[in-house]
């Protein structure tokens, strides 16, 4: 007869005897089931080094397999062996699971377990059992391509990813092949000269931007195998298999935000390591039959293309340079004419006024995969549906389209609060040209729970294509305007007497500036995957506390 100490950090760790998890998964194999019936009750169990014998188990208590990091023998302290009754026992045995404990703010942690026992034979077959179950999730990454931009930020991408994410790496049995980008586009040029496919997922280690340069790299290089022109907007594209994991060291970390629900390395990092999967909508621009580029959060015309061509100047001030240049747009308050015409997403579930966000486990965004499934199995994917499109003419403060909610930690619900990760269409925000204290009183609603679509001047409409094309490029079909522009400059049509409004913005595209006064947009539904698993919801604060490991429909 033997006694096992269950060593547990974490009030609410959870630990199965033989029960399942909600998906129908074992959380052990049988052969484990089968050693744990050999452990005797009552369990000797400690807390933060306190001594508790008698302590019974709960068989509400779980760990899901799927969040099992690694497993590994471990060493027996000789103080704690030399210890109290355990001074009576023979040699003891040990093993350490290593978990993810989730923390507030959808936070995870790697904590740990240690299991004794004096059987060593015991001790090995559960190793061993534990492993072979960790083995046979096939969708945990064995081998990663990982770049560092190591200018991103405060510079801080190379260190972050040696101190915080290197060891959870090692501890999880992931190799990794790593690249230090030196210059604009590294990533991108190298994604289409190294083997991709013996890689599990590509890791970038900075902001968006870093992410954007992957994205472009891996999408080019999978068209390119693929034998598809990217500069046909009407050519479907090929969906890429290979995972993006984000490790957010960047003075913008949008993405990583609205698809995991916090900015942090570790937590990031333990999302790649347990397999997770996030398919991700992808916005292809073109102009005049040329691709241009990609955007999967924001590509904004107007005010946010404004705040980032100023910023782009100021990259000396770091990432204070976007309130500096915010401040100095807001007070240009700059409008632009154009004609904005697009798709209406007759066949997408939910609207951008929606109350309901979209989590873990959508089912919009799962109805929305089913449906294509549906649709590549009667033959129909590469058929060009034209419905009827709308078109708007109008003076515009600013043109966003997200594919996201675009949520921050400054700007909790984002610029489309129901903006979904997965659904094939984008959210088409247009505001129109308004006075300055009520284009304030907009940009102040992303910051609160107040609706900030309920205003005049705002509109906004969930679409699957757009196109827009500025006045001062229609205007331009006169050679004498185009004269007249050259010498003179645009004229503003309010006021003759001065140059006060531009002609043209840029687009703002996913950090990137994107100079073009006439786009095509289409929205190529769930083209990339990420490893996260969109943000976690909890039933409330309380149940978030005592019970860490709720798992998930």
């Amino acid at each position: 007869m033997f006694e096992v100490l269950f060593y547990i950090l974490n009030k609410g760790m959870k630990f199965i005897e033989s029960a399942l998890n909600r998906d129908g998964e074992a959380v052990f194999t049988r052969a484990a089931r089968g050693l744990m019936s050999l452990i005797p009750t009552p369990l000797v169990f400690q807390v933060s080094g306190l001594w508790k014998p008698n302590h019974v188990l709960c068989r509400e208590n779980v760990v899901p397999a799927s969040e099992i990091v690694a497993v590994e023998e471990t060493e027996i302290d000789k103080k704690q062996c030399d210890s109290g009754k355990w001074q009576k026992m023979s040699k003891l045995h040990a093993f350490t699971v290593h978990y993810i404990k989730r923390a507030r703010n959808h936070r995870w942690r790697c904590s740990e377990i240690t299991f004794w026992c004096i059987d060593e034979q015991l001790c090995n077959q559960w190793i061993q059992a534990l492993k072979e179950l960790l083995d046979s999730q096939k969708s945990r990454p064995k081998q990663l391509l990982v770049y560092i931009n190591p200018y991103g930020g405060k510079r801080q991408g190379k260190r972050i990813y040696e101190q915080k994410v290197a060891p959870l790496f090692n501890l999880a049995s992931i190799s990794a092949d790593v690249v230090i980008t030196e210059h604009a586009n590294h990533a991108k040029d190298n994604l289409f000269e190294v083997n991709i496919y013996k890689y599990d997922g590509i890791v970038c280690v900075g902001g968006d931007g870093m992410f954007s340069e992957v994205m472009h790299g891996l999408i080019g290089r999978i068209q390119k195998d693929s034998g598809i022109d990217q500069n046909n907007p009407k050519t479907p594209l090929a969906q890429c298999s290979i995972r993006i994991g984000i490790i957010p060291a960047g003075s913008t970390d949008c993405i990583c935000y609205a698809t995991v629900g916090i900015i942090d390395p570790e937590t990031s990092a333990l999302h790649i390591i347990v397999g997770d999967c996030q398919p991700l909508d992808v916005s292809s621009i073109h102009h005049n039959n040329t691709f241009l580029k990609y955007s999967v959060s924001l590509l904004g015309y107007g005010f946010y293309g404004d705040i980032l061509k100023d910023s782009e100047k100021k990259r000396w001030m770091g990432p204070m340079r976007y309130d500096f240049s915010g401040f100095k747009t807001f007070l240009s308050h700059q409008y632009y004419e154009g004609t904005v015409s697009f798709q209406p997403a007759k066949g997408t579930v939910g609207s951008p006024r929606d109350k309901e966000s979209c989590r873990t486990g959508c089912h919009i965004c799962r109805q929305t995969k089913q449906l294509e499934e549906q649709q590549k199995n009667y033959g129909f994917e590469h058929k060009e549906v034209e419905d009827e499109w709308k078109v708007i003419k109008g003076k515009f403060l600013a043109i966003n389209a997200v594919n996201m909610s675009c949520a921050c930690p400054r700007s909790p619900k984002g610029l489309s609060p129901a903006a979904h990760l997965a659904d094939g269409s984008a959210d088409l925000i247009l505001v129109r040209k308004c006075s300055r204290f009520n284009f304030l009183r907009y940009l102040v609603r992303h910051t609160n729970q107040d609706d900030q679509f309920d205003f005049p001047f705002v509109d906004v409409y969930r679409v699957k294509r757009f196109q827009f094309t500025s006045k001062h490029l229609e205007d331009n079909e006169s050679d004498i305007k185009d004269v007249g522009k050259k010498r003179f400059g645009q004229f503003c049509s309010d006021h003759p007497a001065c140059c006060c409004n531009l002609a043209n913005s840029t687009w703002n595209c996913d950090g990137e500036t994107l100079d073009s006064s006439a786009v095509e947009v289409r929205v190529r539904c769930q083209l990339v995957k990420l490893f996260a698993r969109g943000i976690e919801i909890y039933k409330d604060e309380a149940a978030y506390n005592s019970s860490s490991n709720e798992l998930l429909s």
